[in-house]
């Protein structure tokens, strides 16, 4: 017992000893440990993962769509600012900013059209099925906008479909 007493009382002046020189021995703490690489996650993170609006998840995904086979023209830059005026009841003005702002989060698109799901799961459950349908039938419009819709437009959009509608099951049916 006398040598366990000993050894412990070796490692804390060690520690102590440490300490006293500057060394940092914050690292030796799983709690703190735990919490900066959690706020080292979350502040490198794309922000693209982390959009809870399901008004502009759907912005960002009208934005990719539109976006899908290359840039956008005018013509579609002006009949999404369109879009989010009317459907969104925005002005003019916050129409124009949400669709910088969707653009620029965007950027190329590649990393949300590659992980589309990852995109919609911070935002999907506050989605009504109104809101939804809605969604769907903008990337719609969007798509068919430029003579009809690229294929990477329709596999974009459907995949989209699948994440946001849910199907409301038969009445009498199982769920």
């Amino acid at each position: 017992m006398h040598i366990l007493i000993g050894l412990l009382s070796s490692l804390v002046t060690i520690l102590w000893l440490l300490d006293r020189l500057g060394i940092d021995l914050g690292g030796l703490n799983p709690w703190a440990w735990r919490r900066r690489r959690h706020w080292r996650k979350k502040y490198t993170a794309n922000p693209v993962f982390s959009i809870d609006s399901p008004m502009q998840t759907t912005a960002l995904l009208v934005v990719a769509t539109a976006k899908a086979d290359g840039d956008m023209s005018a013509q579609e830059k002006q009949a999404i600012q369109a879009m989010f005026e009317s459907t969104f009841q925005l002005s003019p003005k916050d129409a124009s900013g949400l669709f910088l702002a969707s653009s620029h989060l965007l950027g190329t698109g590649e990393e949300v059209r590659a992980q589309l799901k990852r995109v919609i799961d911070p935002s999907r459950d506050k989605f009504t099925d109104e809101q939804a349908r809605s969604a769907v039938e903008l990337l719609e419009q969007i798509a068919a906008l430029g003579g009809g819709a690229s294929e990477l437009q329709r596999d974009f959009v459907g995949e989209a479909r699948a994440l946001l509608v849910r199907e409301s099951p038969q009445p009498g049916a199982w769920q």
